[in-house]
């Protein structure tokens, strides 16, 4: 977590699924992606603009090099030559050219599985365009920064900024096949996740020492927004990871929301061992704060520009363990 910057950076190890090596490029043209930028479906004024022109120029020039690009290539010809987006990813999530060709040796799987990914963003970025239409119609405040997908170093997933927009690296999310199987749905809810941290306030998510209610209610509320807008949270596992242990966890939470630790509740999570359950917390305090509102609309509102973490707790009825399904 970055000041001014949502960031979802841990590390997932890629599968073993490939594609015929010249594939890439000639797919992302045939799919559209060779525009610099997509115009998402909303309303006039509140149209992101999504930019993969930096996905085209790495796996040019990934291919030429036969998947073996040097750390000199990817810094001079990938991202000093790249979007504004890319170049703001590389800054503030220290993605260099060494970083990259160490990755692509360590981890040579997930680069080529992210081409496989690519082919559903066409189908993603209509999704997400009808859920930022949902979005204006009921939060009328809502802003929709650019978005820029890029290829990195294998983490993080996505970073979103109200200033800067969002940023998704395309092999780091195509690796997190935990999160939601359905590559689809992955890319579409995630996306949106990210949407909806920019409309969030500073005062909860850039404290210099957050505490974990601060940020579980940050992550929790763009999930349930999420799940709002699409009919289901970004980070799909965590309702079989929690089944029949939701009142233990919800202790365990509520004896220690207010620790700086956020070790055993947030950016956690491995391939092998999938976490951050105060996602999950956060989302259930602010469904039963939109549950228990009577005007659901300024409900909305107020849990997307809630700032006062504790003050919203207590207004949320929210206990350990009730109304858990």
């Amino acid at each position: 977590m970055s000041s001014s910057q949502h960031a979802t950076s841990a590390v997932f190890p890629g599968l073993a699924r490939h594609c015929p090596s010249g594939t890439a490029l000639s797919s992302l043209k045939v799919l559209g992606l060779g525009a610099a930028l997509w115009m998402l479906a909303v309303p006039a004024g509140a149209e992101p603009l999504v930019s993969t022109s930096d996905v085209e120029r790495f796996y040019e020039i990934y291919e030429a090099t036969d998947g073996k690009p040097t750390a000199e290539q990817l810094q001079r010809e990938y991202l000093d030559q790249g979007s504004d987006g890319l170049k703001h990813f590389a800054r503030i999530r220290k993605i260099t050219g060494e970083r990259i060709a160490k990755a692509i040796l360590d981890r040579p799987e997930i680069y080529v599985r992210a081409r496989e990914c690519a082919v559903v963003l066409p189908a993603a970025k209509v999704r997400v365009g009808d859920a930022l239409n949902r979005f204006s119609e009921l939060y009328s405040a809502a802003q929709f920064p650019p978005v820029t997908i890029s290829v990195g170093r294998g983490r993080p997933v996505a970073v979103a900024g109200p200033s800067d927009g969002i940023n998704i690296g395309l092999e780091a999310l195509c690796a997190t096949t935990f999160i939601n199987p359905n590559v689809e749905d992955r890319f579409v809810r995630v996306m949106v996740h990210e949407f909806i941290h920019v409309q969030q306030k500073p005062e909860l998510t850039d404290k210099t020492n957050p505490t974990v209610l601060d940020l579980s209610l940050a992550e929790g509320v763009a999930e349930f927004v999420t799940e709002l807008l699409t009919g289901d949270v970004a980070y799909a596992y965590m309702a079989d990871l929690v089944k029949g242990r939701e009142l233990e966890i919800e202790t365990g939470f509520q004896a220690e929301m207010n620790s700086t630790d956020l070790s055993n509740w947030l950016y956690n999570s491995t391939a092998s061992d999938p976490g951050d359950i105060g996602y999950w917390v956060g989302y259930r305090i602010a469904k039963s704060y939109y549950s228990n509102a009577a005007d659901k609309r300024q409900a909305l509102k107020e849990i997307i520009t809630m700032s006062d973490a504790k003050k919203f707790l207590a207004d949320s009825g929210w206990k350990p363990g009730v109304g858990a399904e």
